[in-house]
């Protein structure tokens, strides 16, 4: 090569290694610009210079795109790729909340918070908004944004990592190299929401629904055109200590996260616990809580955001744990609802609508009328205490509202369709089995066993995917059957020939061989399942569970107890009180349902625990609390594993917490396995977990 040549080179050389730190450099800058432009609201930059930047950082990363960041600022404009959402696990936990509708509902909780504390003083509380948006979880790791997953289940959501690296205001690196889950809400402006929504010729129901079609849209590209905001309110740090949720906020504040700053601290008077950070977040007494929510409702309104209410919550981490959670929301929050906005309508006719236990329930059929974003025509009217309280009669002019944005309800009569017009009164007889209505408390109850609609209900709730889940016997099915009259109660799933639906149309023989298989399948469910698919009031899964574990562990010992009247020995059990051995005595003694369990079990489903007999294999693991994550060859889906746990007297968790004493760890464990080693957890391989089954 020629010195005219390696100086070339050497020229282009350079320049390359010039150009690459330029693009580093860029990467930087612009991710300090988007920040103070998105989150701080404070632009140091115009917009032109910007661009102008902006610009020439995508033409170094297409020239360069072996060393294009994947925090990269260019990221905010997405991609034209499509990409599947796929379903990943959580590593937090990501729970629904409890609800309060009422100031006195909200106060009773704050009393129970009290009158279950073991600290000297009432725990401080934190309120803030709660933003009507998409929830989401962030994952970083080392400080850069990994993963995001929308809620889902709560157990696992649906991973939109490149759709949310298109909104501004979510840092993609973060200026410490921490490892944090970040728990946030998406949402679109009001604001911006009208702009759109007029372009679109008011297409869209509310800012809500649009976010969250926008942030599952498959093309990251399309995503970046709407300008989805995001507040964030949660974190879980795992490397650093902290003792309040103040301090996390704090902390999230100084990380970069955009947070709604409207929320208030509240205490009672001589907390000295309050002081820490009371520069960021206002504190006030505790009395004054119920004057704090009174005034958020009343502005709202004001707000370039939808709340739908206030959260409620603990402050103090260490006493979040020892309130504890259920299955469903952690104890030491709560979700107050605002009331939705009134509108009226007509009352057409009232209907009566007969539930699984026989439970009559009246409906009010109103002129269909819009409210929240969703068309509202059938209002549940509770029962004839509550009509009697409106003196509502058909043709009257009410005002509807949807209680916490979900349960349409009807407030008041604002106007008599007829003064003459007598109180609507419930009816004397079933409407659909012509059977006595009976009462029971302030509700009516249709007392024929083999009412068409109570056997409907039955069934639906039997065959139900979270029950016995029995594949392809869909609602219109079952309706055929119990309309025609070819099963007249559950077991007959069981017993009946599904051949004579041949001569209905849309029934080839091939759906009436995919509903069989579907019940065969269904025989191998496991005796807890069976029990609570009977759908016998207030003995549900948990309870099915908590009896086994205290080794009521068959149909016979049910009996044996229930025929006995032996109600200390269910309420030795904790997590059963009064309500539920009423009604274990009440329908565990009643001949019809005893006929349908025995029948049930004559079809080969199972009557008691499978190890109830094997002291040693049902004890297992008893006091062992299990974790269980990644994909596995024998346990398809994993609660079969989980099942076979709790089988064995062992708990299963969702998360790995100090508390947790095993993981069971398949394929493409995550998160969970690398915390487990943290913690000096045991974990078992799938193959090890086949071993100890075999004992």
């Amino acid at each position: 090569m020629s010195n005219k040549q390696l100086d070339l080179f050497s020229s282009c050389a350079n320049n390359e290694e010039k150009e690459i730190n330029e693009l580093k450099t860029l990467t930087d800058l612009l991710l300090k610009y988007q920040h103070e432009y998105y989150v701080l609201n404070k632009p140091s930059v115009s917009d032109k210079e910007f661009d102008l930047l902006f610009d020439r950082l995508r033409f170094l990363e297409e020239k360069y795109p072996q060393y294009a960041s994947e925090n990269s600022p260019v990221k905010r404009v997405g991609s034209d790729l499509s990409s599947e959402l796929p379903e990943v696990e959580h590593t937090i936990p990501v729970l629904s909340l409890d609800k309060a509708y009422s100031i006195p509902e909200l106060l009773k909780w704050i009393e129970k918070l009290k009158k279950h504390s073991s600290a000297s003083v009432s725990p401080v509380l934190i309120a803030e908004e709660k933003i009507d948006g998409v929830s989401i979880v962030l994952y970083y790791k080392d400080g850069i944004l990994e993963r995001a997953v929308t809620r889902g289940t709560g157990e696992t959501g649906n991973d939109v990592t490149a759709n949310v690296k298109t909104i501004g205001a979510v840092p993609l690196k973060l200026p410490e190299k921490v490892t944090v889950a970040v728990r946030g809400e998406i949402y679109l402006p009001l604001k911006m929401f009208a702009k759109i929504n007029q372009a679109f010729d008011n297409k869209f129901a509310n800012p809500r629904n649009l976010a969250a079609g926008t942030i599952r849209r498959i093309k990251s590209s399309e995503v970046s055109k709407i300008p989805l905001d995001i507040f964030v309110y949660e974190g879980f740090f795992e490397d650093i200590k902290i003792s309040t949720h103040r301090e996390v906020l704090k902390k999230l504040h100084d990380l970069g996260f955009r947070l709604n700053r409207n929320m208030m601290a509240f205490a009672e008077s001589g907390n000295a616990s309050l002081p820490a950070v009371d520069d960021f977040i206002k504190v006030s007494e505790m009395a004054e809580i119920a004057s704090y929510i009174t005034q958020e409702e009343k502005t709202k309104e004001t707000l370039d955001y939808e709340i739908d209410g206030l959260v409620i919550k603990i402050d103090n981490i260490e006493d979040r744990e020892k309130y504890g959670y259920t299955g469903h929301h952690p104890k030491w929050a709560i979700a107050y609802k605002f009331e939705s906005s009134e509108v009226e309508s007509v009352v057409n006719a009232i209907d009566i609508q007969i539930g699984r236990t026989g439970r009559a329930t009246p409906v009010a059929r109103i002129k269909p009328v819009e409210i929240s974003g969703s068309v509202v025509s059938n209002v549940t009217l509770h029962n004839q205490d509550y009509i009697n309280f409106l003196s509502l009669s058909v043709g009257d002019v009410v005002t509807v509202t949807k209680r916490g944005d979900v349960i349409p309800a009807v407030e008041n009569v604002v106007k008599k369709g007829d003064p003459a017009s007598p109180i609507w009164e419930m009816p004397k007889n079933c409407p659909f089995c012509e059977g006595e209505l009976k009462p029971d408390g302030a509700h009516l109850f249709c007392t024929n066993d083999f009412c068409p609609e109570r056997v409907k209900g039955q069934i639906l709730f039997f065959a139900s995917k979270d029950q016995m889940n029995i594949e392809n016997l869909g609602y219109e099915t079952v309706e055929l059957l119990v309309r025609e009259k070819i099963i007249t109660n559950i077991f007959e799933l069981y017993t009946k020939d599904f051949s004579v639906l041949e001569k209905y149309e849309g029934y080839a023989q091939k759906k009436i061989e995919l509903i069989k298989k579907g019940l065969e399948k269904s025989k191998k469910k496991p005796f807890r399942t069976v029990l609570s698919s009977l759908g016998i009031p207030d003995v549900g899964p948990k309870v099915c569970q908590l009896l086994i574990e205290a080794g009521i562990n068959s149909i016979d010992a049910i009996y044996e107890i229930a025929e006995k009247g032996d109600a200390e020995k269910l309420l030795e059990i904790n997590g059963i009180g009064d309500k539920t051995a009423e009604s274990f005595f009440k329908y565990f003694n009643d001949a019809a349902i005893r006929e349908t369990i025995k029948k049930l079990s004559e079809a080969g489903l199972s009557m008691k625990n499978e190890n109830a007999g094997s002291a040693k294999v049902s004890a297992l693991f008893q006091g062992q609390s299990w974790c269980v994550t990644g994909s596995f060859d024998m346990f398809k889906p994993r609660t079969i594993a989980e099942e076979e746990i709790r089988k064995r007297g062992g708990d299963v968790v969702g998360q790995v917490s100090g508390k947790t004493t095993h993981l069971l760890c398949g394929q493409e464990p995550g998160s969970k396995y690398e915390k487990a080693l943290k913690a000096n957890i045991k974990i078992v391989t799938e193959q090890e977990f086949l071993e100890l089954l075999k004992k």
